[in-house]
């Protein structure tokens, strides 16, 4: 077998085959990659500036609506602000546009567009003139409801068709996805028996390469006797020698396992890289494969119970797979996989935490978790990198009974505040650098406190640029922002006041010096009941 055997070769071949059997795996993950690429870069967007395009045309025409009926300068003043978001929207659903459907759609929705801006422009003309009741019946004429229809029967049938095409897309994706992860596990159940024959060829090749050795290194040693009975100095140099020959191996040895190493790591990255993406498949379907399984042994008891004697071909076949041993190792290793995937789950359970879509309704809940996961959340807001310094994170948190709460909305307020104080410390921070201070450290406190034995409280401070007091009585307004236009909104604070407000029967209040800090302060009531009733 040793003289026939050539491991060069054969390793070779089996090296060859395994770059065969991967190419299709290749070229489907980079079809699926492909494609995941259009989605993201092309469908998403082209659906997200259509869902934009829909809200900025329902807020100017409420913003014309409001000038014609107030007269409110600050509404014409919002309306144009968007009406220039509205125009580049547009122009952004024209440049993403590609099919010659869409592009219809959109020289409509345009053109329907510029026909309502004239007529709400007139309205504004006539507002400003006093005519009030004109204005108002202009926005209210059969035209200009014609032309918002047309507009959102544009909208609506563009939305449907970018739908459409975004579900088509996916669809392929998941195709190939499967097609991909099908052909790998196809090839693994190939190669692995195949390697593993390939190694213990290779193994018994070395053992007999070995015993070779062995025996021409005992040959050696005779002869080395010989030779060292006649020159003491040769024999000297021949002990050097192999001593160097040993460390050569040495290093060589530790180069090859180092290399191994780092081959096996960037190896098991990119495959845990990959198993991340199918563990949602797999998580999912477990539960049916166990259910089905258990469903299928039970109908094999009962197949057996009721036909003891089977046929003498069925029997044979139960003798030979051992269909008892089958039956609970299989029981064993789903669960095996179930335990296996509920210990990769766990790893997210924090993330769940702070989205809590399990928890709608009002249930009690520990608020140091709740603001702990949000700051998971933000971590990488408050860690230092190549441009922003670290934020001091300093929590004092008291002993405080569950809350009864809606614990998802409540999580998206300490989001909204904790992200508007970090983007204070951030302003700080970018003012120090202008005035070249660099003592300046940025502290972000969270501190909570049992106010009574029904309220808590719950205060998040910064040591930012703080807030002036002519603003501060409008920070809790809808789209009230001091931020520049793109990054924010105005409605953090706005949402955050209703959920404490409205929905918890809460206290949100806001104390601030200019060039000190900011803090807000949160009171809410530790069962909701008990603050109906007060």
């Amino acid at each position: 077998m040793n003289q026939i055997f050539r491991p060069a070769s054969t390793v070779a071949a089996t090296v060859v085959l395994t770059i065969f059997l991967f190419l299709p795996v290749i070229w489907m993950s980079n079809e699926a990659y492909k494609q995941f690429n259009y989605i993201i870069q092309h469908e998403l967007p082209l659906k997200n500036v259509t869902e934009k395009i829909i809200y900025l045309d329902e807020v100017l025409t409420m913003s014309a609506n409001m000038y014609a009926n107030t007269g409110n300068e600050q509404w014409k003043t919002r309306y144009e602000l968007f009406g220039r978001e509205l125009d580049t929207a547009l122009q952004q659903f024209m440049n993403l546009a590609e099919h010659r459907f869409l592009i219809e759609r959109a020289k409509t929705i345009n053109t329907s567009n510029q026909k309502l801006i004239e007529i709400e422009k007139q309205s504004f003309a006539l507002t400003k003139q006093g005519q009030i009741a004109a204005a108002q019946a202009l926005l209210s004429s059969i035209e200009y409801q014609t032309e918002k229809t047309k507009l959102g029967a544009s909208i609506d049938t563009s939305s449907y068709y970018i739908f459409r095409e975004l579900h088509t897309e996916i669809t392929s994706y998941r195709g190939h996805l499967f097609l991909s992860i099908l052909f790998s596990v196809l090839s693994l159940i190939l190669l692995i028996p195949l390697w593993f024959i390939v190694l213990c060829l290779l193994q018994d090749y070395l053992k007999a390469r070995k015993t070779a050795q062995s025996a021409l290194l005992q040959a050696n040693q005779e002869l080395e006797l010989r030779v060292d009975q006649r020159t003491h100095e040769l024999s000297d140099k021949n002990i050097r020698l192999k001593q160097t020959v040993k460390e050569l191996k040495q290093t060589q040895t530790q180069l090859i396992h180092a290399e191994k190493m780092s081959s096996l790591g960037q190896m098991v990255a990119g495959i845990a890289h990959e198993i991340n993406n199918p563990l949602n498949f797999i998580s999912g379907n477990l539960s049916y494969t166990k259910a089905f399984t258990q469903d299928l042994l039970n109908l094999v008891n009962i197949y057996q119970q009721h036909y003891s004697q089977p046929p003498a071909a069925i029997q044979t076949v139960i003798e030979d797979m051992d269909l008892d041993f089958a039956t609970q190792d299989f029981t064993q290793m789903l669960s095996s996989m179930m335990q296996g995937v509920n210990r990769i789950q766990g790893i997210v359970q924090s993330l769940r935490t702070f989205s809590r879509l399990d928890e709608s309704e009002l249930k009690k809940v520990d608020i140091h978790e709740s603001i702990d996961s949000t700051l998971l959340m933000l971590q990488y807001r408050l860690q230092s990198t190549h441009n922003q310094c670290k934020i001091c994170l300093i929590k004092e948190y008291a002993v405080l009974p569950l809350v009864e709460c809606y614990s998802s909305e409540l999580n998206q307020v300490f989001l909204n505040i904790l992200s508007n104080a970090i983007d204070a410390l951030e302003e700080r921070r970018l003012q120090c650098m202008l005035e070249q201070d660099n003592n300046h450290v940025s502290n972000l406190c969270i501190r909570t406190e049992v106010i009574s034995p029904s309220w808590i409280g719950i205060h998040c401070i910064d040591n930012g640029m703080g807030i002036s007091d002519s603003i501060k009585h409008k920070i809790f307004d809808p789209f009230f922002t001091t931020k520049a236009i793109g990054k924010g909104t105005g409605l953090g604070l706005s949402t955050s006041y209703q959920v404490i407000v409205k929905q918890h029967s809460g206290k949100l209040s806001c104390n601030s010096t200019i060039g000190k800090g900011t803090e807000i302060v949160i009171e809410i009531p530790v069962a909701q009941t008990s603050a109906i009733n007060s």
